[in-house]
This record gives C-alpha cells, structure tokens and sequence, in this order.
C-alpha cells in the first residue's frame, strides 16, 4: 500500500513539473512578432483581458489567459496605459507588459515654422494623419474663448516643434503653444529695455510679428526692431507691407498694388494709419519677440529689400529713395525678398 501511494505521489510530482515546464516555456517564449515589430493600439479603458485576447485573435499569443495571471499576480493589469506601441521582435509576455505599463507609446512631430499665420498654422495640424481634429478654422469658438482677452487670436500660438502621441487632437497641440507664447512672452517682457514704445506685451508681440515677417535673417532683426521703434517715438507711420497683406487677406494675389497703400478702410495699411495695427500678423519665434523688447540702436529710419533677403538700412529719406532705385526698380533676375520661401 506505501509503495502505491508512494507511485502516485511520484506520478503526481511528474505532472505538476511537466505543467509547470510547459507553463515557463509558454511565458518566457517570445510573441509571434514579424522582424519588423508589431504595432499595437491600447484603446482608452481597455483591460489587459480584452488585449490579451486580441493578440490569441490575431495569432500573436497563444496563451491570453497566462498574461492576464499574471498580471492580475502583479498588479500590473491595472497599470497598462493607452496608446499606440510599437512592439519589438523578441518581446516575451512579460516584457510586453512591463512595455504596456511604462507607457513607451510612438510620438509624432508636428512643426509650426515662425512667421506663419494662425490659419497656416490649422492647415498644418489638419493635415497630421495621426491627430484628431476638431477645430474648425481661426474663428473655432474654442479659440476665441481661449483668446477671449485679446483683440484677436492672431499671433498668440508658439511657433515650434511639438510632439505628440495619437490620440491627442488639434485642439490639445494649440493649448500647449498658447501656453508656450504666454510663458516666453511673459519672460521676455520681464526682461525688455526701459523706455520702447509699447503700453503692454501685447504690443511688444505686435510688433514681434511685424519683425518676424519683415525678414528672416537672424542678425537684421535687432536692426529692423529699431527702425520700427524710432519711427513710432517720431510719431511716422510703420509703412511695412506685411500688415498691408494681411489687412488684404485673401483678396492678395501677390502683387502689392498702389491702391491697396491708399486704402484707409484696411486697419492694417500702416501706411494710412499711424502705430501699430490692432493685432499680430503672424506667429513671431522667441529671437523676434527678443530683438522687439531690445531694438538694436541707431538713426535709420528706413530699409528697402535687397533682393537676396537682407535689408539695405538709410538714415535718410534721399538715401532710401536711392536705395530703392538701386535695389527695387532695377530688380535682379533671382530677386526674393526673403531668405527662404514661407
């Protein structure tokens, strides 16, 4: 009787260990995984019960209810974060967890280049694949209520790189650059040269936009900065073509015409209306907000597009008018009047 009961106790020894070998090999053998990787989508709410079934479904797992043990053992059931993954060759059930709870999802990139307008800026969040959209243009009421304290919303949003993951929208990736504007606004105008122009940062960001569309080169900012300023403090008007265009919006057709210099019912047309005009003209970087809050002294007082996208700068009226027979009525044949294309 000892003997038997010994057998079976034998027997049983061998079946738990044989179980217990098949059970490890199934957990420490990695997913069925292209070389490539598997990209895997973790929907909001979704439990690892529900995920573990999908990958039997599409023949990644066999074994969905050993990756929900363990991790209902582990706790990590109630960790796993949403989002899109893109799993390895090679993962085990184990790593793809500790992969699930860490949250290591794909990121995208967005690019929202300076000097562009709000309604530039929406077109290229549209066009992001991987993004929900649910603004609907400049005039998006989400928009005016987050700009409620502005004038207009024109010129409020960063222009920078934004990452993102899918599953965020539009509207998220606005709010971080709003945010972002407030924030660098806000340290730049704490650190501003005594006595410009400007009654706010508002106005410091005006005048930033007009920079950022005056020119792209780097070192002419400063410059351009203080030839706007001295004209303000001599009360002459700004006489800058890029409010003039924006004023016309998309009534420009890319010839700035006599008639749109004379026309007083643009509130943009800085060459009919003295200051500054009512809002932002584009989204100016951080170097044009900078160079608006610290002009770069001197006496000039005018500059005329040299055709290679600099700037020739005149302390005097005669000066300019010959400059701008040199450079302007005398074009050369790869005139441009930026350094690159916007």
């Amino acid at each position: 009787m000892l003997k038997r009961l010994l057998l079976l106790a034998l027997v049983l020894l061998g079946i738990a260990a044989g179980a217990g070998w098949q059970i490890k090999l199934a957990w420490d053998t990695p997913l069925a995984i292209p070389d490539e990787g598997l990209p895997l989508t973790v929907a909001s709410g979704q439990t690892l019960k529900s995920l573990a079934v999908n990958l039997k479904r599409d023949g990644v797992y066999a074994h969905p209810w050993l990756l929900r043990v363990y991790g209902r053992y582990t706790g990590q059931d109630q960790r796993i974060k949403r989002g899109e993954y893109l799993v390895p060759a090679g993962t085990t059930p184990e790593a793809l967890l500790a992969l699930l709870v860490r949250g290591k999802v794909i990121s995208y990139q967005v690019t929202l280049p300076e000097g562009i307008t709000l309604a530039k800026a929406l077109d290229i969040l549209a066009a992001q694949d991987n993004l929900q959209h649910h603004l609907d243009g400049p005039v998006d009421a989400r928009i005016a209520t987050l700009t409620a304290d502005y004038p207009g919303s024109e010129g409020l949003f960063f222009p920078d790189s934004y990452r993102y993951e899918k599953g965020d929208s539009d509207w998220d990736i606005l709010q971080r650059a709003y945010r972002a504007m407030q924030e660098i606004l806000a340290q730049e105008w704490a650190g501003r040269e005594e006595n410009l122009p400007y009654a706010s940062a508002y106005e410091a960001l005006i005048m930033a936009s007009i920079v950022e569309r005056e020119t792209g080169v780097a070192h002419e900012r400063g410059e351009i900065a203080g030839v706007f300023v001295r004209r303000l403090n001599k009360s002459m008007r700004l006489q800058t073509d890029p409010t003039v265009i924006y004023g016309l919006g998309s009534s420009y057709q890319g010839n700035l015409r006599r008639v749109h210099l004379r026309d007083d019912s643009n509130p943009y047309n800085t060459y009919r209306h003295k200051g500054l005009p009512p809002t932002p003209i584009a989204l100016p970087g951080r170097e044009a907000i900078h160079a608006a809050l610290h002009p770069k002294p001197g006496k000039s007082l005018y500059f005329v597009a040299r055709g290679d996208g600099s700037h020739y700068f005149s302390e005097t009226l005669a000066e300019h008018e010959q400059a701008v027979r040199k450079y302007q009525l005398n074009r050369r044949s790869d005139y441009r009047s930026s350094p690159e294309k916007r």
